[in-house]
């Protein structure tokens, strides 16, 4: 894990926040290659989510609700984690970590037994709207995204004019004020979800609750993440929350063990029905082949993006031996992103940089693809280190324009460029004009 922490700072994946002032616990930025590889995962989740489907349209709720949201939901009363402070390190722990020996509870930084009794801790951030800070204008932070849909139901409901089953999906921040965070970019103050909120008439809901299991699963494969490292956990009746009918947790081995990406949990119709309890307004669904009002059951899978994020890297990273320019072997850093998810997508060099027709067909060859996928311009260095620096940020081709592309010793290679694969570093002769359509379908 170390060394994956210092490669995601080194080449500008992830940051600690305000680093230069000694940083914020539990917060981070995303650098260059980072935003590029959360965007890359967000928009394919999307595009699977809501573009590939008939039944899920997607919204974009706000960060800030009325506070009478997070009253109704049960969040305000019940939104909590157990808390244990160490009198001697002052450590403030969550109840779970604390470390029990022979029956006496532990802190696990000092090995103090001097502890206090548990305690609720509510992980929401409050803050204030309007010009006052009183009781009147209090409010918080999101800790979760699926609410908004939750009130946006009927209206969504009416404008897209969609029948049982169908879904509405969104992506966006959410925040916990967590007792302690940790696992680098796992257990954040500040994270996104990726949710589904997908709606179905209650005889339904545990087919469609196993049905989104399986999606959720074939989604992850198709990002990159090895079948081998996903494991389906099926939660117990004294561990989901009480208004849940099944909940799977798809957790992923990570460095530092097994934990939770996602969770697919059938809701019943516990959201609806409290929110249209406590505003007053109907929430049902009428169904005209029946003429029955009902409200629909839900079942939801969310994801965390930046949980995400950080098993593509786990996932990704390699260490094998290669030769250098010199054909001694050396240690190779790789990041074998799948071509979808890799934060660039083609890196293009001319052999020399101070041979200007070799710049300037490079450069052609940049704006060739541009367009059509993130490419990244290099002429520093030699060759082989190069290639190396694309491997260590996951770069799954390269381009070379070197004297054969201007038929210096082989006419048939005229306007032909190297075309390097990342994983098995070979190299092929392609046609300039071939060079688009044959990386857009390897890409895909």
């Amino acid at each position: 894990m170390e060394k994956i922490v210092s490669l995601c700072k080194r080449r500008g994946f992830i940051f600690q926040s305000s680093e230069i002032y000694g940083g914020l616990n539990g917060l981070w930025d995303y650098g260059p290659l980072g935003v590029e590889l959360k965007r890359n995962l967000k928009n394919y989740w999307w595009r699977a989510m809501v573009h590939e489907r008939d039944d899920v349209v997607g919204m974009d709720g706000s960060i800030l609700t009325n506070r009478a949201v997070w009253k109704a939901s049960g969040h305000e009363d019940t939104f909590s984690d157990p808390m244990v402070d160490c009198r001697v390190c002052k450590a403030r722990l969550r109840a779970d970590q604390v470390i029990e020996k022979k029956g006496v509870r532990q802190c696990p930084n000092c090995g103090s037994k001097d502890l206090t009794d548990s305690r609720p801790f509510n992980l929401m951030f409050k803050t204030y709207v309007g010009a006052t800070e009183d009781e009147s204008s209090l409010t918080y932070l999101r800790p979760e995204t699926a609410q908004s849909i939750f009130t946006q139901f009927k209206n969504i409901l009416e404008v897209s004019r969609k029948k049982l089953p169908f879904g509405i999906a969104q992506i966006g921040k959410a925040f916990r004020n967590e007792i302690n965070p940790r696992n680098f970019t796992f257990r954040s103050r500040e994270f996104e979800q990726m949710e589904l909120e997908y709606f179905c008439r209650a005889e339904e809901g545990m087919k469609w609750l196993d049905y989104w299991l399986e999606e959720r699963l074939k989604f992850y494969q198709n990002i990159g993440i090895s079948r081998e490292k996903l494991h389906a956990r099926e939660v117990p009746e004294n561990e989901r929350a009480f208004y849940s009918k099944g909940t799977h947790d798809i957790e992923y081995d990570f460095p530092f063990g097994r934990q939770e990406l996602e969770g697919v949990a059938y809701r019943t119709d516990y959201d609806l029905s409290q929110h249209q309890k406590a505003s007053g307004k109907s929430l049902e669904y009428f169904d005209e082949e029946t003429k029955q009002k009902f409200i629909p059951h839900v079942v939801e899978p969310s994801a965390g993006v930046d949980r995400t994020v950080l098993a593509l890297i786990c996932s990704a990273y390699a260490e094998d031996q290669a030769p250098d320019e010199k054909g001694k072997m050396e240690t190779r850093v790789v990041l074998r992103f799948h071509p979808r998810m890799a934060p660039i997508k083609c890196a293009v060099f001319p052999l020399l940089r101070n041979k200007e027709p070799l710049v300037a067909k490079a450069k052609q060859i940049v704006d060739l693809l541009r367009s059509h996928m993130s490419v990244f311009y290099d002429e520093s260095g030699a060759i082989g280190r190069r290639y190396r620096r694309q491997d260590e940020i996951g770069t799954p081709f390269c381009v070379t324009v070197d004297f054969e592309t201007f038929g210096e010793k082989q006419a048939q290679l005229r306007d032909t460029v190297t075309l390097r694969e990342r994983d098995s570093m070979k190299q092929e002769r392609v046609k300039i004009s071939d060079l688009l359509e044959l990386l857009l379908v390897r890409i895909a």
